[in-house]
């Protein structure tokens, strides 16, 4: 049996804000669908030649009462990124709480507008430890 990888599905409270959050992380929008009838829209987002690893943003056009909920039992979206450090001083500039820091060169959590727990990975090998992530504390849970 042959099984390949569509894509991850999260739902966005505000869709505009949850765009504007996944293309500071570099993700790009490849696809969008409208249902008049079922009242939703489907924004479909992924890095750079990858249209193949989306994630799926579904938005309720009538609002969704659960959201931002925790979200933990989602677990969490995964992306590698060239440079941790740069990329967790980008969403920080833009307003971003890192609430697990890249002290170790290597693995960062951040929230979505929606609650959604995203890990960042250092491509390759970790990069050596560097103020202000090294002291930082974590900030809330991820």
């Amino acid at each position: 049996m042959q099984v390949k990888y569509l894509h991850t599905m999260v739902r966005v409270l505000d869709l505009e804000k949850s765009i504007a959050f996944f293309r500071l992380l570099g993700l790009e929008e490849t696809r969008r669908t409208e249902s008049e009838t079922g009242r939703f829209t489907l924004v479909f987002m992924a890095p750079p030649g990858q249209p193949e690893c989306p994630v799926e943003l579904t938005y309720n056009w009538d609002g969704d009462e659960g959201l931002p909920s925790d979200s933990r039992h989602f677990g969490h979206l995964a992306y590698a990124v060239e440079d941790i450090y740069d990329m967790c001083a980008r969403l920080q500039a833009a307003g971003v709480t890192i609430n697990r820091p890249p002290r170790d060169g290597h693995m960062a959590f951040v929230r979505s507008p929606d609650n959604i727990s995203i890990e960042l990975l250092q491509m390759g090998d970790s990069l050596p430890p560097a103020e202000p992530w090294s002291s930082m504390q974590n900030t809330g849970h991820w």
